[in-house]
Formats: C-alpha cells, sequence, structure tokens
C-alpha cells in the first residue's frame, strides 16, 4: 500500500496534470499495443482530452479523483453517475513512472467504494484489447467480459467488462 499517495476529488487546478497524466499512460499502451505515435498522437485529440477532462472536473454526473503523490497528480479516475443501476467507469490512468506503487488499485478501490455507496450492482467499462496491462489489471479485480464490444483505433476494439459491486 502507497502512504504516500492522496486520493481525492479533482479540482479544476488539477486540469493540466491530469491531461499529462492521461496523455503518457495512453501514449504508453498504444505502443505497447503496436500502434503507430501518427495513430493516436493528433493535436484535435489532445484537445478533446483537455475539453473532456474539463467537463468531468466541473459536470454532476461525474465523479473525478486523483492521485496525488507530493505535489504531483501521479493518477486520475473518472466514472458516471448511477444510471439505470449501473456505474461506467470511465478510466484509470496512472502515469508510467508510476506504474508498480498501488495506485491503480487505490484508485479502483475509490471506485468500488462509490460504486456500493450508490447501490448500484455493477459496473461496467471498456478496455481496450491490445491494452494487456489493463485488461490483467481489470482481471486481478474482478471483472469479467461481458461480450460487449466497440471499434477501436488501429481496427481493433474495445471490450466490454463487468463487476459484480457485492
Amino acid at each position: 500500500m502507497d502512504a504516500a499517495t492522496v486520493i481525492r476529488t479533482a479540482a479544476i487546478g488539477d486540469l493540466d496534470a491530469m491531461v499529462d497524466v492521461h496523455t503518457q499512460a495512453r501514449t504508453a499502451y498504444y505502443r505497447a499495443g503496436g500502434l503507430a505515435d501518427a495513430e493516436f498522437a493528433d493535436p484535435a485529440e489532445h484537445a478533446q482530452r483537455i475539453a473532456g477532462w474539463r467537463q468531468a472536473i466541473g459536470g454532476g454526473r461525474h465523479l473525478t479523483l486523483c492521485a496525488v503523490r507530493g505535489e504531483r497528480v501521479v493518477g486520475v479516475l473518472s466514472m458516471g453517475t448511477p444510471n439505470e443501476g449501473v456505474c461506467e467507469l470511465y478510466q484509470i490512468h496512472v502515469r508510467p513512472g508510476s506504474w508498480g506503487l498501488g495506485i491503480g488499485g487505490r484508485l479502483h478501490a475509490a471506485y468500488v467504494a462509490a460504486l456500493r455507496d450508490a447501490g448500484a450492482p455493477y459496473g461496467r467499462l471498456r478496455v481496450w484489447e491490445r491494452n494487456a496491462r489493463a485488461r490483467a489489471f481489470y482481471a486481478r479485480h474482478g471483472w469479467r467480459a461481458d461480450g460487449q464490444r466497440a471499434p477501436g483505433p488501429g481496427g481493433t476494439e474495445y471490450l466490454g467488462m463487468r463487476l459484480a459491486a457485492g
């Protein structure tokens, strides 16, 4: 357990650091999955990440958390509010230099606590099929494939997963 890291609600002042964590993590897993930088390093996508995190921080339809170690944001999480008994986990990202410190697990535990507090029977997410690290992480935490698929980058797919809250 990493006691030096604090999990807290994200604030608008965290925006740049959150986008940086997301960008670094995304770059690492897309490269590991065999995508060329040109397939995911579009400046327009970067602008969309900024807009998306800004909306998540300021919107009432998301719970957005930061993992902070010292003064540095090292992880981020975004989840939706319960909708018809389901809480969507939109994303967990940890800065690659902070992998292996338990930060992702602590963010995930915060998600599970929010899921239970909301009384939602299960959570749902999509993970890129070539992101072996994330797929293994979610499997270790009890997530199971639900058969859903959606188009992803590089002619690949996102796979749906489900977690029972109980």
